[in-house]
């Protein structure tokens, strides 16, 4: 055999053996499948910028919401369901205070880990001995999952660890001080810039665990997946990020401190009467923001709307946000152009006012065709689009997308329940 024959089925074998150890690691096939994805996404960025895709573009009611000269916005009349309820006298908290046992757990060499992460360290402080990987078998059934909602960490919380767990928006520092000083450290989402594979810096959600503050530093001591433990997270830069998500937070607790709990909450502790304070708290801040702050403050009027079931006032809420949006410059690093994987109030609002279409576009152009690799693991936006052909008469594609919604999401109750009205068996 010639020496030309010898080197070639070396190099065979040594592909043969490489792939055999990559197939026999699941870390190493995560990181290659990662490498590969991360390749193609930036070739499909580059060709298609998701941050030129407009958002207002096409409603079907023709009636769009527009700006007033100088980007300004009509005033609003004063909700009468935002009237904010009187806070209790809470007892001061010390000026500086850690709460100590949690473990850290990075996102790092995971695909979209901050959800399982971040819940699995809030559980870690109630004595919780499982990891990330532990959580995310649980929370995430496709490896490419883009979110974990705040709702499904929730359910984890609660149905697998027997924990209690509260829900919040609108929340402010004064509270998240007061549950941290009383010794229960709270889960955030919030909307920071991280580098992309661009090595762009591009807005995105992110969770982490706030576990101590210090005042006259002006920081709180932030538990976060993607940066490092004990990372001082800035006052300052927290607001904006946090406005992002309608200043939600989590709090994780065992059942008997239920009531302590609740009263730290004060006015917040009725859920409806924390919708309607939230709601207060974004239209005040439409005149106090300006840019892609104001833009988050209009979406959290409507999100907050959506929650106390004004279908059709979150509906003139969204167009008139998607209007500020599409008003930013064309920036990956200015326009959040990911809102619609990670809040979903957009599509309640059109689907419960009768605007099927617009359902179906922003399902479609602004979440699923917004994916770059090629893998829209969006389980909420299949079913969202699903629901709206099926209203449109769109059988076939209404029970088609419910379907790839639960090749995202197995056995996904919302998709398994519009099946099941569909007439069809998931």
């Amino acid at each position: 055999m010639s020496k030309k024959w010898l080197i070639l089925i070396s190099i065979i074998l040594m592909v043969a053996v490489m792939v055999f150890v990559i197939m026999l690691n699941p870390n190493l096939r995560e990181s290659l499948g990662l490498r590969l994805s991360q390749y193609y996404a930036r070739a499909r960025t580059v060709l298609d910028p998701p941050e030129q895709v407009a958002f207002s573009g096409g409603d079907e009611t023709g009636a769009q919401a527009t700006l007033l000269p100088g980007g300004g916005i009509e005033p609003l009349t004063p909700d009468p369901r935002a009237a904010q309820l009187t806070e209790p006298d809470f007892a001061p908290v010390p000026p500086t205070f850690s709460i100590n046992g949690g473990t850290y757990f990075s996102q790092h060499n995971r695909w979209n880990y901050c959800g399982p992460a971040g819940i699995a360290m809030l559980a870690s402080y109630w004595g919780w001995e499982g990891t990330h990987d532990d959580a995310a078998r649980l929370l995430r059934t496709h490896t490419r999952d883009k979110n974990v909602m705040p709702y499904e960490m929730a359910d984890f919380v609660r149905d697998e660890f027997g924990m209690g767990v509260v829900i919040r928006v609108g929340g402010d520092f004064d509270t998240l001080k007061r549950l941290i000083a009383a010794g229960f450290p709270v889960l955030i989402e919030k909307g920071p810039h991280f580098r992309d594979i661009h090595n762009e810096l591009t807005w995105m959600g992110h969770y982490q665990v706030l576990s101590g503050y210090h005042d006259a530093e002006g920081y709180f001591i932030a538990q976060d997946p993607y940066i490092e433990p004990d990372y001082h997270q800035s006052y300052d830069e927290l607001v904006d990020e946090w406005r992002s998500f309608n200043y939600l937070y989590l709090v994780a607790y065992p059942p008997h401190l239920e009531n302590d709990v609740l009263n730290l909450l004060g006015a917040d502790a009725d859920e409806t009467a924390n919708y309607r304070n939230a709601l207060q708290k974004a239209q005040g801040e439409l005149y106090t923001t300006s840019g892609v702050q104001r833009f988050f403050a209009m979406f959290n009027y409507g999100t907050n709307l959506v929650a106390l079931r004004d279908y059709a006032g979150a509906a003139e809420a969204y167009d008139q946000a998607f209007v500020m949006y599409d008003a930013l410059p064309e920036s990956r690093s200015v326009r959040p152009y990911r809102i619609l994987w990670y809040q979903t109030g957009p599509f309640f609002a059109y689907f419960y006012t009768g605007r099927y279409m617009d359902v179906i576009e922003k399902a479609t152009r602004n979440s699923i065709e917004m994916v770059r690799d090629d893998i829209p693991a969006l389980e909420e936006s299949w079913y969202w689009r699903g629901k709206a052909k099926l209203a449109t008469g769109d059988r076939a594609g209404g029970i088609k997308d419910l379907r790839t919604c639960l090749e995202y999401r197995n056995r996904f109750t919302p998709c398994m329940e519009a099946l099941n009205e569909a007439g069809i068996t998931p």
